[in-house]
C-alpha cells in the first residue's frame, strides 16, 4: 500500500518521541524525535531491549508481567503514565508515556508501541511560574528586604557586588535576620537569574537522607527507593543553589559539597558516572564557622571554599532605627490581605516595640505584629494588643532611654500615658512602677495625684 511505503517519513514529523517494541521487548524500530530526546543513534537502540531507557515505570511492570515481558504483554492494557527515563549521557529526562498493542488478524499481539512526551519543558514552566509568584510577593524594599538604616544599606550594596560575581557566598547572620531573602536577591540580581534557585536547609533532614535529597539517587539505590530522583543540586543546574544552616552539615557531606564545588559534577546515590550540575553556591549559617573548624567539626579546606564573599546580616537590635519601617510594612501587608485598613501603632506601643531585644529579629517582629492584627478590632495598636511576653519582657533601662530618645520635650499628655501604661504592667504596684521609670517611688505618687491616674485606669486601660 502506498501508505505503508510512507510509514517512516510518518513517523519521523512527530514531534513525540516514538519506539516500536516486540513481545520479547526488543526495540524493533524508533523515530527521529525518540533519538534527540535520548541522545541515543538509531543504531544504538534497534536491537536492544527497552531497558536501555532505564524507565522506573516499566521496570515495575515488568515484574508484574509474569511469563510475559511486562503486565503490558500479559494483560493487554495501557494507560498513560509519567515516568523517568534515562538519556544516554545520564541525565534523568521526566516524560509522559502512552502505550499500545499491535495485533494481526487473528489478534495475537506483534508489538507494543510507545510515545514519549518530554515533560522538562513543562517543568522548567512550572518552577519559573513559582519564582516569578516570589518576586510578585516581594511588593517593596531591596527585593523583599526592608530597611532604610546605614548598616542595610551596606548589606544591599554588597548583594549587588556579589551578584556580579560568579565565586561562592556566604551569609552570616542571627536567625529571622533574613539570610534566604538575601539570597533570593543575589540569585535576581545575577547572571543565572534565568536558571532556577533551589533553597535547601541542612538541617532539615536527617543525616542518612542528606545525601540523597542533595544529589539524587537511583532506583533501587537503598531500601524505599522505588523511583528515580532528582536531588536538589541537579535540580539547580544552571541557576543558585542556596544551602542555608551549612554550619550542621555532617562531615560526610561536606566531603562531597567540597568535590562539587571544585569539578561542578555530582554522583547520585547508587550511581558511579559523574552528571554536571553547574550551579552558583550561595550558603548561610548563624554558627561561628571558625570556631568549629578550630574544634575540628568543620572541614577547613570546605570553610575555605564557601567563604570567598562573606556577608553579614545585621540583627535587628543592631539596626533598630528600620522597626518602623518594617511595621508599617508587615501591617500593610497583612491589611491589604484582609481588606482592612492600616491600623496606626500608638506612640506607647511603638516604645515597646523599640525597646524590646528581638532575639528572634524581623521573623519575631513579624510574628508579633500578626499577633497585634489579630486581637486589635478597630483603632490604633496599643500596648494591650501586643504578646504578653514582649510587654512583660521589655527590660526598664532599655525603655527608658528610647522614651528619652523618642520624647526629648515630653509634654503632659506623653507623661501621663507612660505612667498608665508603667502601672498596667505593673499591675498596679507603684514600687514596680517607679523602678521601670527610674525614679523614686513618691514621684510616681505625685504624679497620679497631678494627672488624676488611679487604679480604674490601670485596669480599664
Amino acid at each position: 500500500m502506498e501508505f505503508e511505503k510512507h510509514l517512516k517519513e510518518i513517523v519521523n514529523t512527530m514531534s513525540e518521541g516514538l519506539l516500536l517494541v516486540d513481545s520479547g521487548g526488543g526495540i524493533v524500530m524508533v523515530n527521529e524525535a525518540l533519538t534527540r530526546m535520548t541522545g541515543y543513534r538509531r543504531d544504538e537502540l534497534v536491537g536492544q531491549t527497552c531497558r536501555v531507557l532505564n524507565c522506573d515505570a516499566c521496570e515495575r511492570e515488568r515484574g508484574a508481567g509474569g511469563r510475559a515481558w511486562c503486565r503490558l504483554f500479559a494483560e493487554k492494557t495501557a494507560r498513560a503514565k509519567r515516568c523517568m527515563i534515562q538519556r544516554k549521557d545520564g541525565v534523568y529526562l521526566p516524560v509522559l508515556k502512552n502505550q499500545s498493542l499491535l495485533h494481526d488478524a487473528g489478534g495475537t499481539v506483534l508489538f507494543a508501541v510507545e510515545t514519549l512526551t518530554d515533560l522538562s519543558e513543562l517543568t522548567t514552566l512550572d518552577r519559573r511560574v513559582e519564582e516569578l509568584s516570589r518576586l510578585l510577593r516581594a511588593e517593596e524594599g531591596f527585593h523583599g528586604m526592608i530597611g532604610a538604616s546605614e548598616a542595610m544599606g551596606r548589606v544591599f550594596d554588597l548583594l549587588e557586588r556579589a551578584a556580579a560575581s560568579e565565586a561562592p557566598v556566604i551569609l552570616y547572620g542571627e536567625s529571622g535576620t533574613g539570610k534566604e531573602l538575601a539570597a533570593r536577591a543575589i540569585h535576581e540580581l545575577g547572571r543565572r537569574r534565568d536558571g532556577p534557585f533551589i533553597p535547601f536547609s541542612c538541617a532539615a533532614f536527617a543525616d542518612s537522607l542528606l545525601e540523597s535529597e542533595l544529589f539524587g539517587h537511583a532506583k533501587g539505590a537503598f531500601t524505599g527507593a522505588h523511583r528515580h530522583r532528582q536531588g536538589r543540586f541537579e535540580a539547580a543546574h544552571g541557576g543558585d543553589i542556596f544551602l542555608d544552616e551549612i554550619g550542621d552539615a555532617p562531615a560526610s557531606i561536606q566531603v562531597k559539597l567540597l568535590r562539587v564545588l571544585e569539578t561542578k559534577t555530582i554522583e547520585r546515590v547508587g550511581e558511579t558516572r559523574p552528571v554536571r550540575a553547574d550551579a552558583r553556591v550561595i550558603t548561610a549559617t548563624n554558627r561561628d564557622l571558625a570556631r568549629l573548624v578550630a574544634e575540628g567539626r568543620f572541614r577547613e579546606d570546605l570553610y575555605f571554599r564557601i567563604n570567598v564573599i562573606p556577608i553579614r546580616l545585621p540583627a535587628l537590635r543592631e539596626r533598630i532605627e528600620d522597626l518602623p519601617l518594617l511595621a508599617e510594612h508587615f501591617l500593610r501587608r497583612l491589611c491589604a490581605h484582609a481588606g482592612r485598613p492600616v491600623p496606626a501603632v500608638a506612640p506607647e506601643t511603638m516604645r515597646l516595640l523599640l525597646a524590646h531585644s528581638w532575639p528572634g529579629n524581623v521573623r519575631e517582629l513579624k510574628s508579633a505584629l500578626e499577633y497585634a492584627f489579630v486581637v486589635t478590632d478597630a483603632g490604633p495598636i496599643e500596648p494591650r494588643h501586643l504578646p504578653p511576653a514582649l510587654v512583660t519582657g521589655a527590660a526598664p533601662d532599655t525603655l527608658q532611654e528610647v522614651c528619652r530618645t523618642l520624647s526629648p520635650g515630653r509634654n503632659d499628655g506623653d507623661e501621663r500615658r507612660e505612667l498608665i501604661e508603667a502601672l498596667r504592667r505593673c499591675g498596679g504596684n507603684r514600687s514596680q512602677t517607679a523602678r521601670l521609670l527610674g525614679v523614686a517611688r513618691g514621684t510616681v505618687l505625685n504624679r497620679m495625684r497631678k494627672y488624676g491616674v488611679d487604679s480604674r485606669h490601670v485596669l480599664d486601660f
